[in-house]
């Protein structure tokens, strides 16, 4: 008995290494793929491009926290757990002061569009 829990241990650590890994991946595809794209209208002078970028940032970080949610069920020592909590919290921030970033930025948007009108 005690060699199944062992395997299943084993076998749970990889797991959660493995889909942390893609989540992260994820995360910094998303990232890059936006920078890029948001790069490439900045250029052409699109004016929603902030409010794309900041989305897309939003989205990436959403990725990133997953991964580090994900990693908390493996971990073994408090030293660690604080550490992962004190990321989530960090990227957890950073998700709530982007997304009022986005807010605003759609605020200004239809006020722009209102004027225009």
């Amino acid at each position: 008995m005690e060699s199944l829990v062992s395997m299943l241990d084993f076998v749970l650590e990889n797991v959660v290494a493995v889909c942390t890994i893609l989540l992260e991946m994820i995360g910094i595809a998303v990232l890059v793929w936006t920078a890029f794209n948001c790069f490439l209208r900045w250029i052409r002078h699109d004016q929603h491009v902030r409010l794309d970028l900041a989305q897309g940032i939003a989205l990436a970080l959403e990725f990133k926290m997953g991964g580090e949610v994900l990693r908390t069920v493996v971990v073994r020592e408090w030293r660690e757990l604080g550490i992962l909590g004190a990321i989530i919290i960090l990227r957890g921030l950073l998700t709530f002061l982007i997304h009022w970033e986005i807010k605003n930025e759609k605020k200004d948007l239809l006020e722009q569009k209102k004027k225009e009108a």
